[in-house]
């Protein structure tokens, strides 16, 4: 069997997705952009239990799927899903100092998800996920 196309293109895949994420964002760099993604992608993390996450996990390409699961702690409790201003701040919150996500972080990031993966296919992982779930990643 060769070796599936999206592990071949993962790279440049990443970066096609990761510049997509800087420039929505109207960051400077593509390093201030990283830090935001992985920043979303644990706040929603933090939220689903871990056989959602694998189904939310399964939907994204493969260097996100890595970041998504990452330094996963599994003992950490669950948070809920509450107000994007609040999901904003953990956001924010995330690796301090280092980050300048924008008011702004988690529909960029969407908005950056939406336009580098199937949107369909995120439409319906996401209507299998607990309540919140779409609305966080409403661009």
């Amino acid at each position: 069997m060769t070796i599936p196309m999206e592990y071949r293109q993962a790279s440049v895949d990443f970066d096609r997705f990761i510049v997509d994420a800087r420039d929505i964002a109207g960051l400077q760099t593509t390093n201030q952009a990283y830090t935001m993604v992985q920043a979303v992608l644990q706040t929603f993390r933090c939220r689903l239990d871990v056989e959602d996450a694998i189904l939310f996990a399964d939907v994204l390409p493969p260097v996100l799927r890595a970041i998504f699961v990452a330094a996963w702690d599994l003992e950490a409790p669950r948070s809920p899903f509450s107000g994007r201003t609040t999901m904003t701040l953990e956001v924010q919150a995330f690796h301090g100092d280092h980050n300048i996500s924008p008011d702004t972080a988690i529909a960029d990031v969407a908005a950056a998800l939406r336009k580098n993966i199937d949107e369909a296919k995120l439409d319906r992982v996401l209507a299998r996920l607990p309540a919140g779930a779409a609305d966080f990643w409403r661009a």
